[in-house]
């Protein structure tokens, strides 16, 4: 078995992962493959804006980079955004691609902490130079060697021939993980047991902001009792309107459908992978996207409905948009169906929905599911739980 590890040295979350691949696979006994890529020409090879950051709405930047703030943190690491990031870095990644194969990881070291770190200007052969010369290399004529170029055109070929679409990327027998923070989908490819999780301490509070319409929200619903019970956590439900945020805050209705088609196809694997983590059912709806606001205002009267709506929606298929079938969920789950349905017309609780959306934009939130821990930091997305039950035991970085 191999391991392959496809990274840019424009990425933070690269560097974070660069610093885990090489345990990980000595861990698991497989060899480790370090493939240098050119992001830039990922991006543009599936269509995707070559700078992800310029398509980023305010709240979702200011939560992207605080999240590299905090992945380092807890891998040891201080990162910093350099000023004039991202900084062109196809001249160190054509150094990746020159050095000889048993010296990559330290030189993908060195080029990480100089950039990451150091703050350097990794674009300026002077720099290079510097960096280089250690290894035998001279980076002016490796910039221009056209074998080293078509060298790293190649290595981003075969990422997008594999599937990807952004670093860091592993590919373990074809199949392929996203993100540092899927190392962990990683460990289990590779036959390795999970890591426990930190230990906790009580007296906090979490707030679980969430909307029907979500997988990631369905999929964290599925876990979030269980993982503020151990962090002895008050949790609170903020059901809010998805759609009405994102209008706010000028992000598309259902970004899915605006990714690059094989990022689509990882996303909908990554869900199915994500359920089979936690061992939960799921199916994607086939009435996808779905209308919630009926569904939401229920959940505002009585709090205990919202598993029961989750799981007809995204494990039973159920289309909750539909009053009657919303009906039948609650009247088979045991709850007086008539009377919340009523419910959802009360000027009071759509007021209340409407408050909970708003209360979502000012607290920076910019997609579902979201959780805030103790009214300040926020963590987005349910693949952030582990982070959530970190922060519960005491830990909690406060960045930008």
């Amino acid at each position: 078995m191999t391991l392959r590890f496809y990274y840019d040295i424009v990425c933070p979350f690269a560097y974070i992962a660069s610093t885990r691949v090489a345990a990980l696979a000595a861990e698991a006994g497989v060899e480790l493959e370090y493939r240098p890529i050119l992001l830039g020409g990922l991006l543009k090879g599936v269509g995707s804006p070559v700078v992800p950051m310029d398509a980023m709405n305010a709240a979702k930047l200011r939560l992207t980079e605080l999240d590299a703030y905090r992945q380092a943190e807890l891998a040891g690491l201080s990162v910093q955004y350099p000023q004039a990031h991202p900084i062109r870095t196809v001249n160190a990644m054509r150094l990746l691609i020159a050095v000889e194969s048993v010296h990559r990881p330290a030189l993908t070291a060195d080029l990480y902490r100089a950039y990451w770190e150091g703050g350097e200007d990794v674009a300026d052969l002077g720099v290079l130079a510097e960096i280089a010369a250690p290894y035998g290399l001279d980076a002016r004529a490796v910039a221009v060697d056209p074998d080293v170029r078509q060298g790293l055109f190649d290595a981003t070929a075969e990422a997008v021939s594999a599937g990807a679409f952004g670093v860091p990327t592993f590919e373990v027998d074809g199949a392929i993980f996203w993100g540092a923070d899927r190392m962990h989908l990683v460990r289990r490819a590779l036959g390795l047991a999970p890591v426990p999780p930190a230990a906790k301490r009580g007296g906090r509070k979490l707030a679980f902001f969430h909307d029907f319409s979500s997988p990631f929200s369905y999929l964290a619903s599925t876990q979030v009792a269980r993982f503020a019970a151990e962090g002895s956590a008050d949790l609170e439900y903020v059901p809010f309107l998805l759609g009405a945020l994102f209008k706010s805050i000028g992000t598309p209705m259902v970004p899915l459908f605006t990714f690059s088609e094989a990022r689509q196809a990882y996303q909908r694997r990554d869900m199915h992978d994500w359920a089979a983590w936690w061992d939960v059912p799921f199916q994607f709806p086939s009435t996808f996207p779905l209308r919630t606001v009926a569904a939401l205002r229920v959940a505002l009267q009585d709090p205990a409905t919202t598993h029961h709506i989750y799981a007809a929606a995204w494990a039973e298929d159920r289309d909750i948009g539909n009053p009657e079938v919303l009906r039948e969920v609650l009247d088979a789950a045991g709850f007086d169906a008539d009377a919340l349905i009523a419910g959802t017309q009360d000027p009071a609780i759509k007021d209340r929905l409407r408050r909970n959306t708003a209360r979502a934009e000012a607290a920076g939130v910019c997609g579902a599911p979201t959780f805030q821990v103790d009214g300040g930091s926020l963590y987005w997305g349910q693949d952030r739980l582990p982070m959530v039950q970190t922060a519960l035991g005491g830990w909690d970085p406060q960045r930008g």
